[in-house]
Protein backbone atom coordinates (compact mmCIF):
# COMPACT_ATOMS: atom_id res chain seq x y z
CA UNK A 1 0.00 0.00 0.00
CA UNK A 2 1.81 3.64 -1.04
CA UNK A 3 -0.26 5.90 1.16
CA UNK A 4 1.59 3.88 4.26
CA UNK A 5 4.60 3.98 5.28
CA UNK A 6 6.71 2.71 8.26
CA UNK A 7 9.01 2.95 11.36
CA UNK A 8 9.70 -0.44 12.69
CA UNK A 9 11.55 0.19 16.44
CA UNK A 10 14.00 -2.61 17.09
CA UNK A 11 16.18 -1.06 19.66
CA UNK A 12 16.11 -0.56 23.12
CA UNK A 13 17.99 -2.01 25.86
CA UNK A 14 15.62 -4.90 27.10
CA UNK A 15 16.59 -4.60 30.46
CA UNK A 16 14.28 -6.78 32.06
CA UNK A 17 15.84 -9.65 29.44
CA UNK A 18 19.60 -8.91 30.61
CA UNK A 19 19.88 -6.43 27.87
CA UNK A 20 19.90 -8.95 24.70
CA UNK A 21 19.02 -8.55 21.17
CA UNK A 22 15.53 -8.35 21.86
CA UNK A 23 13.90 -7.89 18.13
CA UNK A 24 16.24 -11.18 16.96
CA UNK A 25 14.97 -13.40 19.30
CA UNK A 26 13.55 -16.66 17.03
CA UNK A 27 9.93 -17.38 18.54
CA UNK A 28 7.86 -19.98 16.11
CA UNK A 29 10.83 -20.07 13.14
CA UNK A 30 11.14 -16.18 12.54
CA UNK A 31 12.48 -13.30 14.54
CA UNK A 32 10.45 -10.63 16.14
CA UNK A 33 12.07 -7.90 13.95
CA UNK A 34 11.21 -10.39 10.93
CA UNK A 35 7.39 -10.73 12.44
CA UNK A 36 7.46 -6.74 12.55
CA UNK A 37 8.84 -6.65 8.81
CA UNK A 38 6.40 -9.10 7.03
CA UNK A 39 3.20 -7.40 8.83
CA UNK A 40 4.78 -4.15 6.94
CA UNK A 41 5.50 -5.84 3.62
CA UNK A 42 3.04 -3.72 2.36
CA UNK A 43 3.78 -0.51 3.23
CA UNK A 44 5.53 1.93 0.48
CA UNK A 45 8.86 2.64 2.50
CA UNK A 46 10.31 0.90 5.49
CA UNK A 47 12.99 2.42 8.15
CA UNK A 48 14.08 0.34 10.69
CA UNK A 49 15.61 2.24 14.04
CA UNK A 50 18.14 0.20 15.47
CA UNK A 51 21.39 -1.31 15.54
CA UNK A 52 22.77 -2.16 11.96
CA UNK A 53 21.43 -5.64 10.76
CA UNK A 54 23.58 -6.57 7.60
CA UNK A 55 21.41 -9.08 6.74
CA UNK A 56 18.29 -7.16 6.19
CA UNK A 57 16.92 -6.26 2.47
CA UNK A 58 19.18 -3.42 0.88
CA UNK A 59 15.24 -1.57 0.56
CA UNK A 60 14.97 -1.00 4.25
CA UNK A 61 16.28 2.07 5.28
CA UNK A 62 18.37 1.85 8.74
CA UNK A 63 19.03 4.45 11.08
CA UNK A 64 19.82 4.62 14.70
CA UNK A 65 18.48 7.37 17.37
CA UNK A 66 21.12 9.23 19.32
CA UNK A 67 21.78 8.63 21.71
CA UNK A 68 21.26 4.93 21.18
CA UNK A 69 18.93 3.40 23.85
CA UNK A 70 17.35 7.06 24.32
CA UNK A 71 13.40 5.67 24.23
CA UNK A 72 10.65 5.12 21.49
CA UNK A 73 9.64 8.85 21.13
CA UNK A 74 13.43 9.12 20.36
CA UNK A 75 13.02 6.70 17.69
CA UNK A 76 10.18 7.29 16.36
CA UNK A 77 11.45 11.08 15.78
CA UNK A 78 14.44 9.90 13.80
CA UNK A 79 12.22 7.31 11.76
CA UNK A 80 10.01 9.85 10.91
CA UNK A 81 13.25 12.09 9.97
CA UNK A 82 14.57 9.02 7.76
CA UNK A 83 11.13 9.03 5.20
CA UNK A 84 11.51 12.74 4.93
CA UNK A 85 8.93 15.48 4.17
CA UNK A 86 7.63 13.26 1.29
CA UNK A 87 6.51 10.12 3.70
CA UNK A 88 2.91 9.23 2.76
CA UNK A 89 0.08 10.37 4.53
CA UNK A 90 -0.37 7.46 7.12
CA UNK A 91 2.64 6.20 9.38
CA UNK A 92 2.83 2.78 10.71
CA UNK A 93 4.68 2.68 13.81
CA UNK A 94 5.51 -1.03 15.55
CA UNK A 95 8.07 -2.00 18.08
CA UNK A 96 9.21 -5.45 17.13
CA UNK A 97 9.04 -6.93 20.24
CA UNK A 98 5.81 -8.59 19.46
CA UNK A 99 5.95 -12.39 17.57
CA UNK A 100 2.30 -12.80 16.08
CA UNK A 101 2.16 -9.71 14.09
CA UNK A 102 0.90 -10.60 10.54
CA UNK A 103 0.19 -8.18 7.50
CA UNK A 104 -3.52 -8.43 8.20
CA UNK A 105 -2.90 -6.90 11.95
CA UNK A 106 -2.06 -3.74 9.87
CA UNK A 107 -4.10 -3.92 7.42
CA UNK A 108 -6.78 -3.65 10.08
CA UNK A 109 -5.33 -1.00 11.66
CA UNK A 110 -4.78 1.25 8.21
CA UNK A 111 -8.31 0.18 7.40
CA UNK A 112 -10.17 1.73 10.87
CA UNK A 113 -7.66 4.82 10.46
CA UNK A 114 -9.05 5.70 7.34
CA UNK A 115 -12.81 5.15 8.49
CA UNK A 116 -12.12 7.42 11.38
CA UNK A 117 -11.42 11.12 12.05
CA UNK A 118 -8.73 10.10 14.63
CA UNK A 119 -5.39 11.24 14.26
CA UNK A 120 -3.85 7.74 15.34
CA UNK A 121 -5.22 4.14 15.74
CA UNK A 122 -3.73 1.59 18.48
CA UNK A 123 -4.46 -2.16 19.04
CA UNK A 124 -5.24 -3.27 22.15
CA UNK A 125 -3.60 -6.54 23.21
CA UNK A 126 -5.27 -9.60 24.70
CA UNK A 127 -5.44 -8.28 28.21
CA UNK A 128 -6.97 -5.35 27.25
CA UNK A 129 -3.93 -2.98 27.54
CA UNK A 130 -3.47 -0.07 24.54
CA UNK A 131 -0.41 -1.44 22.81
CA UNK A 132 0.95 2.23 21.46
CA UNK A 133 3.82 0.89 19.55
CA UNK A 134 1.34 -0.97 16.83
CA UNK A 135 -0.55 1.92 15.37
CA UNK A 136 -1.09 4.05 12.77
CA UNK A 137 -0.74 7.70 12.88
CA UNK A 138 -1.77 10.58 10.30
CA UNK A 139 1.30 11.92 9.42
CA UNK A 140 0.70 15.53 10.45
CA UNK A 141 -0.46 14.39 13.58
CA UNK A 142 2.75 12.26 14.30
CA UNK A 143 4.83 15.49 12.88
CA UNK A 144 3.20 17.95 15.03
CA UNK A 145 3.56 15.57 18.24
CA UNK A 146 6.72 15.42 17.91
CA UNK A 147 7.85 19.16 16.84
CA UNK A 148 5.51 20.34 19.98
CA UNK A 149 8.07 18.83 23.05
CA UNK A 150 11.77 20.32 23.39
CA UNK A 151 13.34 17.41 23.35
CA UNK A 152 12.24 13.98 22.22
CA UNK A 153 15.33 11.67 24.25
CA UNK A 154 13.84 9.73 27.02
CA UNK A 155 10.19 10.99 26.85
CA UNK A 156 7.37 8.53 27.52
CA UNK A 157 4.99 7.50 24.97
CA UNK A 158 2.02 9.51 26.52
CA UNK A 159 3.91 12.67 25.69
CA UNK A 160 3.11 12.44 22.32
CA UNK A 161 -0.47 10.70 21.76
CA UNK A 162 -2.69 12.72 20.57
CA UNK A 163 -6.09 14.03 22.22
CA UNK A 164 -8.14 12.26 19.22
CA UNK A 165 -7.00 8.69 19.10
CA UNK A 166 -9.12 5.59 18.21
CA UNK A 167 -8.61 2.04 19.80
CA UNK A 168 -8.64 -1.77 18.10
CA UNK A 169 -8.95 -5.13 19.99
CA UNK A 170 -6.31 -7.50 17.24
CA UNK A 171 -5.19 -10.55 18.13
CA UNK A 172 -1.14 -11.19 17.88
CA UNK A 173 -0.01 -7.93 19.29
CA UNK A 174 0.96 -9.13 23.08
CA UNK A 175 4.51 -7.74 23.78
CA UNK A 176 7.30 -10.19 25.27
CA UNK A 177 9.10 -8.08 27.74
CA UNK A 178 10.44 -10.82 29.91
CA UNK A 179 12.10 -14.59 29.23
CA UNK A 180 8.90 -15.79 31.23
CA UNK A 181 6.87 -14.21 28.14
CA UNK A 182 9.14 -15.50 25.08
CA UNK A 183 8.78 -19.03 26.64
CA UNK A 184 5.17 -18.95 27.10
CA UNK A 185 5.08 -17.92 23.39
CA UNK A 186 7.47 -20.37 22.15
CA UNK A 187 4.64 -22.83 23.64
CA UNK A 188 2.00 -21.85 22.40
CA UNK A 189 3.32 -21.68 19.18
CA UNK A 190 4.88 -25.58 19.63
CA UNK A 191 1.54 -26.37 21.25
CA UNK A 192 0.27 -25.48 17.53
CA UNK A 193 2.75 -26.63 15.36
CA UNK A 194 2.65 -29.91 16.13
CA UNK A 195 3.82 -31.80 12.63
CA UNK A 196 3.15 -35.17 11.20
CA UNK A 197 6.34 -36.90 9.87
CA UNK A 198 5.98 -36.25 6.27
CA UNK A 199 5.67 -32.53 7.17
CA UNK A 200 9.02 -33.04 9.30
CA UNK A 201 10.66 -34.96 6.92
CA UNK A 202 9.97 -31.78 4.35
CA UNK A 203 10.76 -28.86 7.07
CA UNK A 204 14.22 -31.02 7.58
CA UNK A 205 15.18 -30.94 3.98
CA UNK A 206 14.24 -27.32 3.69
CA UNK A 207 15.81 -26.06 6.63
CA UNK A 208 19.16 -27.84 7.79
CA UNK A 209 21.75 -26.13 6.21
CA UNK A 210 24.22 -28.77 4.39
CA UNK A 211 27.79 -29.67 5.23
CA UNK A 212 31.07 -27.79 3.85
CA UNK A 213 32.56 -30.28 1.11
CA UNK A 214 35.79 -31.43 1.17
CA UNK A 215 37.77 -33.85 -0.41
CA UNK A 216 38.13 -37.26 1.22
CA UNK A 217 39.28 -41.11 0.36
CA UNK A 218 35.83 -42.98 0.10
CA UNK A 219 37.09 -45.73 2.39
CA UNK A 220 37.78 -43.04 5.24
CA UNK A 221 34.09 -41.25 4.71
CA UNK A 222 31.28 -44.04 4.65
CA UNK A 223 28.05 -42.30 5.33
CA UNK A 224 29.01 -38.75 3.95
CA UNK A 225 27.25 -37.66 0.08
CA UNK A 226 28.72 -36.66 -2.60
CA UNK A 227 29.44 -33.12 -3.56
CA UNK A 228 29.97 -33.99 -6.51
CA UNK A 229 29.57 -36.64 -9.41
CA UNK A 230 31.75 -39.50 -9.60
CA UNK A 231 33.45 -39.71 -13.21
CA UNK A 232 35.13 -42.59 -14.53
CA UNK A 233 39.11 -42.03 -14.76
CA UNK A 234 39.54 -45.63 -16.63
CA UNK A 235 37.53 -47.34 -18.70
CA UNK A 236 35.88 -51.01 -17.40
CA UNK A 237 36.77 -53.24 -18.10
CA UNK A 238 40.05 -51.74 -19.23
CA UNK A 239 40.71 -54.02 -21.97
CA UNK A 240 38.70 -57.06 -23.56
CA UNK A 241 38.60 -60.16 -21.15
CA UNK A 242 37.09 -63.18 -20.71
CA UNK A 243 33.63 -63.38 -18.92
CA UNK A 244 33.78 -67.24 -18.57
CA UNK A 245 36.67 -70.22 -18.05
CA UNK A 246 36.95 -72.09 -20.90
CA UNK A 247 39.03 -70.99 -24.40
CA UNK A 248 39.67 -67.95 -26.59
CA UNK A 249 39.24 -69.20 -30.27
CA UNK A 250 39.44 -67.58 -33.28
CA UNK A 251 37.20 -68.73 -36.06
CA UNK A 252 34.20 -71.16 -36.09
CA UNK A 253 35.70 -73.73 -35.11
CA UNK A 254 36.90 -76.71 -34.93
CA UNK A 255 40.25 -74.85 -33.49
CA UNK A 256 43.63 -76.64 -32.75
CA UNK A 257 44.36 -76.21 -29.25
CA UNK A 258 47.37 -74.47 -28.01
CA UNK A 259 49.88 -75.03 -24.97
CA UNK A 260 49.48 -71.54 -23.59
CA UNK A 261 46.89 -70.49 -20.62
CA UNK A 262 45.65 -66.99 -20.75
CA UNK A 263 45.45 -66.59 -16.22
CA UNK A 264 43.99 -63.33 -14.80
CA UNK A 265 46.48 -60.97 -14.08
CA UNK A 266 49.11 -62.88 -16.00
CA UNK A 267 50.71 -62.42 -19.33
CA UNK A 268 48.98 -62.07 -22.48
CA UNK A 269 48.70 -64.98 -24.63
CA UNK A 270 50.40 -64.13 -27.90
CA UNK A 271 47.79 -63.40 -30.76
CA UNK A 272 45.32 -65.70 -32.44
CA UNK A 273 45.34 -67.21 -36.11
CA UNK A 274 42.25 -68.30 -37.31
CA UNK A 275 41.40 -71.99 -36.49
CA UNK A 276 43.51 -71.30 -32.95
CA UNK A 277 42.48 -71.32 -29.35
CA UNK A 278 44.30 -71.09 -26.46
CA UNK A 279 42.70 -71.97 -22.77
CA UNK A 280 42.04 -68.99 -20.61
CA UNK A 281 40.73 -67.88 -17.04
CA UNK A 282 37.51 -65.31 -15.98
CA UNK A 283 38.62 -62.00 -16.14
CA UNK A 284 42.04 -62.84 -18.32
CA UNK A 285 43.13 -60.34 -21.32
CA UNK A 286 41.98 -62.42 -24.26
CA UNK A 287 44.85 -62.81 -27.02
CA UNK A 288 44.08 -60.40 -30.32
CA UNK A 289 42.33 -61.96 -32.89
CA UNK A 290 39.89 -63.38 -30.48
CA UNK A 291 36.20 -63.75 -31.89
CA UNK A 292 34.59 -65.48 -28.79
CA UNK A 293 35.17 -67.47 -25.93
CA UNK A 294 33.85 -71.17 -25.64
CA UNK A 295 33.08 -71.88 -21.91
CA UNK A 296 34.26 -74.94 -20.20
CA UNK A 297 30.71 -77.00 -20.26
CA UNK A 298 30.13 -76.21 -24.03
CA UNK A 299 33.51 -77.77 -25.65
CA UNK A 300 34.97 -80.75 -26.11
CA UNK A 301 38.91 -81.38 -26.08
CA UNK A 302 40.73 -84.54 -28.20
CA UNK A 303 43.91 -84.16 -27.13
CA UNK A 304 45.02 -81.10 -29.21
CA UNK A 305 41.66 -80.53 -30.92
CA UNK A 306 38.62 -78.06 -30.01
CA UNK A 307 35.65 -78.87 -31.00
CA UNK A 308 31.73 -76.94 -29.70
CA UNK A 309 29.52 -79.42 -28.13
CA UNK A 310 26.95 -80.09 -30.29
CA UNK A 311 23.78 -78.54 -29.82
CA UNK A 312 25.09 -75.72 -27.22
CA UNK A 313 24.42 -72.25 -28.05
CA UNK A 314 26.65 -69.70 -29.80
CA UNK A 315 28.10 -66.78 -27.67
CA UNK A 316 30.26 -64.20 -27.38
CA UNK A 317 31.68 -64.46 -23.27
CA UNK A 318 33.76 -61.59 -24.10
CA UNK A 319 33.57 -58.43 -22.14
CA UNK A 320 34.99 -55.48 -24.14
CA UNK A 321 36.54 -52.78 -23.05
CA UNK A 322 34.36 -49.83 -22.25
CA UNK A 323 31.56 -51.89 -22.56
CA UNK A 324 30.31 -50.93 -18.82
CA UNK A 325 31.84 -47.54 -18.67
CA UNK A 326 34.00 -45.53 -20.44
CA UNK A 327 36.62 -42.51 -19.57
CA UNK A 328 34.71 -39.32 -18.18
CA UNK A 329 31.21 -41.66 -18.34
CA UNK A 330 29.39 -40.81 -14.77
CA UNK A 331 29.42 -43.33 -12.12
CA UNK A 332 26.89 -42.08 -9.63
CA UNK A 333 25.51 -38.29 -9.44
CA UNK A 334 26.33 -35.87 -6.69
CA UNK A 335 23.92 -36.59 -3.75
CA UNK A 336 24.64 -40.33 -3.85
CA UNK A 337 25.39 -41.88 -0.56
CA UNK A 338 28.87 -43.35 -0.57
CA UNK A 339 28.32 -46.51 0.75
CA UNK A 340 30.16 -50.03 -0.05
CA UNK A 341 28.95 -50.49 -3.41
CA UNK A 342 30.14 -46.66 -4.49
CA UNK A 343 33.46 -47.40 -2.90
CA UNK A 344 33.19 -50.86 -5.10
CA UNK A 345 31.97 -49.03 -8.37
CA UNK A 346 34.24 -45.94 -8.21
CA UNK A 347 37.70 -48.18 -7.59
CA UNK A 348 36.70 -50.05 -10.49
CA UNK A 349 37.03 -47.33 -13.11
CA UNK A 350 40.32 -45.90 -11.15
CA UNK A 351 38.15 -43.23 -8.92
CA UNK A 352 39.05 -43.44 -4.63
CA UNK A 353 38.38 -40.01 -3.70
CA UNK A 354 36.29 -37.36 -4.31
CA UNK A 355 34.38 -34.33 -2.92
CA UNK A 356 31.80 -34.86 -0.15
CA UNK A 357 29.82 -33.93 2.43
CA UNK A 358 29.21 -35.45 5.82
CA UNK A 359 29.12 -38.21 7.59
CA UNK A 360 26.92 -36.35 9.85
CA UNK A 361 29.23 -36.39 13.13
CA UNK A 362 27.37 -37.01 16.20
CA UNK A 363 27.19 -36.67 20.51
CA UNK A 364 25.08 -38.65 22.29
CA UNK A 365 23.95 -36.31 25.23
CA UNK A 366 21.88 -38.28 27.80
CA UNK A 367 20.03 -36.17 30.73
CA UNK A 368 18.75 -36.46 33.79
CA UNK A 369 19.66 -37.18 37.54
CA UNK A 370 18.18 -40.70 37.76
CA UNK A 371 20.28 -42.01 35.31
CA UNK A 372 23.24 -44.09 35.72
CA UNK A 373 25.20 -45.87 33.12
CA UNK A 374 27.59 -47.85 35.03
CA UNK A 375 28.25 -48.85 38.75
CA UNK A 376 25.35 -50.03 41.27
CA UNK A 377 21.92 -47.91 41.66
CA UNK A 378 21.18 -46.08 44.30
CA UNK A 379 17.64 -45.14 45.55
CA UNK A 380 15.48 -42.99 42.64
CA UNK A 381 17.77 -44.25 39.96
CA UNK A 382 17.14 -46.45 36.86
CA UNK A 383 19.74 -48.02 34.17
CA UNK A 384 20.42 -46.05 31.37
CA UNK A 385 19.18 -48.72 28.43
CA UNK A 386 19.14 -45.95 25.83
CA UNK A 387 22.45 -44.60 25.47
CA UNK A 388 24.81 -47.81 25.45
CA UNK A 389 22.39 -49.42 22.23
CA UNK A 390 22.58 -45.37 20.30
CA UNK A 391 25.58 -45.71 18.67
CA UNK A 392 24.56 -48.65 16.71
CA UNK A 393 21.37 -47.79 15.65
CA UNK A 394 22.91 -44.54 14.75
CA UNK A 395 25.99 -45.93 12.88
CA UNK A 396 22.99 -48.07 10.91
CA UNK A 397 21.73 -44.38 9.43
CA UNK A 398 24.75 -43.49 8.66
CA UNK A 399 25.78 -41.27 11.48
CA UNK A 400 29.41 -41.60 12.75
CA UNK A 401 29.35 -41.54 16.64
CA UNK A 402 31.76 -39.47 18.13
CA UNK A 403 31.34 -39.91 21.87
CA UNK A 404 28.42 -40.40 24.40
CA UNK A 405 28.09 -37.77 27.27
CA UNK A 406 25.50 -37.05 30.63
CA UNK A 407 24.09 -33.53 31.71
CA UNK A 408 22.80 -33.24 35.57
CA UNK A 409 19.36 -31.60 35.65
CA UNK A 410 20.50 -28.07 36.23
CA UNK A 411 19.05 -25.07 34.59
CA UNK A 412 21.65 -24.18 32.77
CA UNK A 413 23.54 -27.82 32.48
CA UNK A 414 23.00 -27.31 28.26
CA UNK A 415 24.66 -24.27 27.52
CA UNK A 416 28.09 -25.58 27.35
CA UNK A 417 26.94 -28.38 25.71
CA UNK A 418 24.73 -26.38 23.33
CA UNK A 419 27.83 -23.74 22.47
CA UNK A 420 30.80 -25.93 22.47
CA UNK A 421 30.51 -28.01 19.56
CA UNK A 422 33.42 -28.10 17.61
CA UNK A 423 33.62 -31.01 15.63
CA UNK A 424 30.41 -31.59 15.96
CA UNK A 425 27.13 -31.92 13.05
CA UNK A 426 24.78 -33.20 15.19
CA UNK A 427 23.66 -33.46 19.44
CA UNK A 428 21.15 -36.15 19.88
CA UNK A 429 19.79 -35.13 23.41
CA UNK A 430 17.63 -38.27 25.35
CA UNK A 431 15.27 -36.52 27.79
CA UNK A 432 14.29 -33.29 29.04
CA UNK A 433 12.16 -31.78 25.43
CA UNK A 434 9.00 -32.17 27.78
CA UNK A 435 7.58 -29.05 30.02
CA UNK A 436 7.95 -30.10 33.13
CA UNK A 437 10.53 -28.67 35.55
CA UNK A 438 13.64 -30.40 34.98
CA UNK A 439 13.22 -30.48 30.87
CA UNK A 440 15.44 -27.60 30.12
CA UNK A 441 16.58 -28.07 26.64
CA UNK A 442 13.88 -25.92 24.80
CA UNK A 443 14.76 -23.02 27.07
CA UNK A 444 18.43 -23.54 26.56
CA UNK A 445 17.73 -23.82 22.85
CA UNK A 446 16.44 -20.52 23.15
CA UNK A 447 19.01 -18.82 25.21
CA UNK A 448 21.59 -19.71 21.91
CA UNK A 449 19.05 -18.41 19.23
CA UNK A 450 18.99 -21.61 18.03
CA UNK A 451 16.17 -22.26 14.88
CA UNK A 452 13.32 -24.64 15.72
CA UNK A 453 12.70 -26.86 12.82
CA UNK A 454 10.44 -29.37 14.32
CA UNK A 455 8.54 -28.18 17.05
CA UNK A 456 6.60 -31.01 18.07
CA UNK A 457 5.80 -34.38 16.39
CA UNK A 458 1.87 -35.17 15.79
CA UNK A 459 3.21 -38.55 16.74
CA UNK A 460 2.17 -41.27 19.83
CA UNK A 461 4.79 -41.57 21.57
CA UNK A 462 7.67 -38.97 20.81
CA UNK A 463 5.08 -36.23 20.69
CA UNK A 464 7.93 -33.61 22.47
CA UNK A 465 10.64 -34.34 19.79
CA UNK A 466 12.29 -31.11 18.68
CA UNK A 467 14.60 -30.53 16.06
CA UNK A 468 16.44 -27.40 16.12
CA UNK A 469 19.76 -25.60 13.93
CA UNK A 470 22.34 -23.94 16.28
CA UNK A 471 23.56 -20.53 15.47
CA UNK A 472 26.97 -22.34 14.68
CA UNK A 473 26.02 -24.91 12.24
CA UNK A 474 25.07 -28.16 14.70
CA UNK A 475 21.69 -29.66 14.41
CA UNK A 476 19.65 -31.22 17.48
CA UNK A 477 17.60 -33.66 17.38
CA UNK A 478 16.02 -33.79 21.02
CA UNK A 479 14.16 -37.19 21.70
CA UNK A 480 11.93 -38.01 24.19
CA UNK A 481 13.59 -39.63 27.28
CA UNK A 482 10.91 -42.62 27.46
CA UNK A 483 12.92 -45.22 25.60
CA UNK A 484 11.08 -46.85 23.37
CA UNK A 485 9.82 -43.34 21.86
CA UNK A 486 13.19 -41.93 21.57
CA UNK A 487 14.26 -45.04 19.72
CA UNK A 488 10.87 -44.95 17.39
CA UNK A 489 11.90 -41.36 16.58
CA UNK A 490 15.49 -41.78 16.31
CA UNK A 491 14.40 -44.49 13.52
CA UNK A 492 11.69 -42.11 11.91
CA UNK A 493 13.93 -38.59 11.71
CA UNK A 494 17.73 -39.83 11.63
CA UNK A 495 18.04 -40.93 8.11
CA UNK A 496 16.04 -37.23 7.13
CA UNK A 497 18.49 -35.30 9.13
CA UNK A 498 21.66 -37.38 7.46
CA UNK A 499 20.06 -36.49 4.18
CA UNK A 500 19.90 -32.84 4.62
CA UNK A 501 23.33 -32.03 6.38
CA UNK A 502 24.90 -34.58 3.49
CA UNK A 503 22.79 -32.74 0.61
CA UNK A 504 22.02 -36.75 -0.22
CA UNK A 505 18.90 -38.42 -1.84
CA UNK A 506 16.16 -38.83 1.08
CA UNK A 507 15.80 -42.38 1.92
CA UNK A 508 12.80 -44.43 0.08
CA UNK A 509 10.10 -44.90 2.20
CA UNK A 510 9.43 -48.43 2.60
CA UNK A 511 5.74 -48.81 2.64
CA UNK A 512 3.45 -52.47 2.62
CA UNK A 513 0.37 -53.57 4.08
CA UNK A 514 -0.52 -53.62 7.79
CA UNK A 515 -2.53 -56.52 8.24
CA UNK A 516 -4.01 -55.71 11.78
CA UNK A 517 -3.73 -51.89 11.52
CA UNK A 518 -7.74 -51.39 12.93
CA UNK A 519 -6.56 -52.76 15.98
CA UNK A 520 -3.51 -50.27 16.34
CA UNK A 521 -4.95 -47.11 15.09
CA UNK A 522 -6.07 -44.31 17.03
CA UNK A 523 -7.21 -40.81 16.71
CA UNK A 524 -3.35 -39.85 16.21
CA UNK A 525 -0.95 -41.47 14.52
CA UNK A 526 0.98 -44.13 16.33
CA UNK A 527 4.42 -45.94 16.13
CA UNK A 528 4.21 -49.43 17.26
CA UNK A 529 6.60 -52.43 16.69
CA UNK A 530 6.19 -54.90 13.67
CA UNK A 531 6.88 -58.28 12.63
CA UNK A 532 6.52 -59.72 8.69
CA UNK A 533 3.45 -61.48 7.96
CA UNK A 534 3.65 -64.79 6.10
CA UNK A 535 2.88 -63.61 2.43
CA UNK A 536 4.05 -60.38 3.18
CA UNK A 537 3.07 -56.95 4.85
CA UNK A 538 3.32 -56.88 8.33
CA UNK A 539 1.53 -57.24 11.92
CA UNK A 540 1.46 -54.80 14.11
CA UNK A 541 1.90 -55.23 17.96
CA UNK A 542 -1.28 -53.30 19.24
CA UNK A 543 0.24 -53.14 22.86
CA UNK A 544 3.71 -51.95 23.95
CA UNK A 545 5.25 -50.98 26.81
CA UNK A 546 7.48 -47.85 26.39
CA UNK A 547 9.64 -47.75 29.50
CA UNK A 548 12.13 -50.60 28.12
CA UNK A 549 13.13 -51.81 24.14
CA UNK A 550 11.56 -55.21 25.26
CA UNK A 551 8.99 -54.74 22.32
CA UNK A 552 11.53 -54.51 20.07
CA UNK A 553 12.97 -58.19 20.83
CA UNK A 554 12.26 -60.46 17.72
CA UNK A 555 10.76 -57.29 15.89
CA UNK A 556 11.67 -56.62 12.68
CA UNK A 557 11.02 -53.00 12.56
CA UNK A 558 8.12 -50.35 13.26
CA UNK A 559 5.14 -49.26 11.53
CA UNK A 560 3.37 -45.84 11.39
CA UNK A 561 -0.20 -46.23 11.66
CA UNK A 562 -1.94 -43.54 10.59
CA UNK A 563 -5.48 -42.27 12.74
CA UNK A 564 -8.41 -44.67 11.41
CA UNK A 565 -6.56 -46.28 9.43
CA UNK A 566 -8.06 -50.05 8.41
CA UNK A 567 -6.53 -53.55 8.23
CA UNK A 568 -4.63 -54.19 4.60
CA UNK A 569 -4.01 -50.43 4.44
CA UNK A 570 -0.55 -49.47 3.11
CA UNK A 571 1.70 -47.93 6.27
CA UNK A 572 5.61 -46.93 6.46
CA UNK A 573 8.07 -49.10 8.03
CA UNK A 574 10.87 -48.61 9.30
CA UNK A 575 13.55 -51.49 9.47
CA UNK A 576 15.46 -52.17 12.68
CA UNK A 577 19.62 -52.42 12.22
CA UNK A 578 20.61 -55.58 12.59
Amino acid sequence: MTDADAIVLAGGRASRMGGIDKPGIVIGGRSMLEAALGAVSDCGEVVVVGPPRPELDARIKQVREVPPGSGPVSAIGTGLAALGPDSAPWIVVLAADMPFLTRDTVRELLLRAAESTAEAVFAIDASGRPQYLVGVWRRTALTAALAGLDALVNQPMKAIIPTETALVELPGTTDCDTEEEVRRARESVDNDARLDLTEARNRIAGALTPLIAYDAAFADVPGAGLAEPVVAAGALPRFDVSAMDGYAVCGDGPWRLRRDVGFAGGARPLGLLPGEAVRIATGAHVPDGTTSVLRDEFAVVTGDDLARRPGTPIRGDVRRSGEDLRVGDQVAPAGTRVTAALRSAAASVEVTTGSVRGPVRARIVMTGDEIRSTGPLQTGQTRDSIGPVLPDLLTGCGVRVVDRVHLRDTAHSFDDMLTVTTGLDLLVVVGATGGGAADQLRTALARTGARIVVPRLALRPGGSTVVAELPDGPTVLGLPGNPFAAIAVLLALTPAIVAARTASAPPRTVVGPLHNAAEIAAPVTRITPARYAPGGGWIGDPNIRTAHLGGLVDRDGLVVVAPSAEDGDLVEFLPLPS
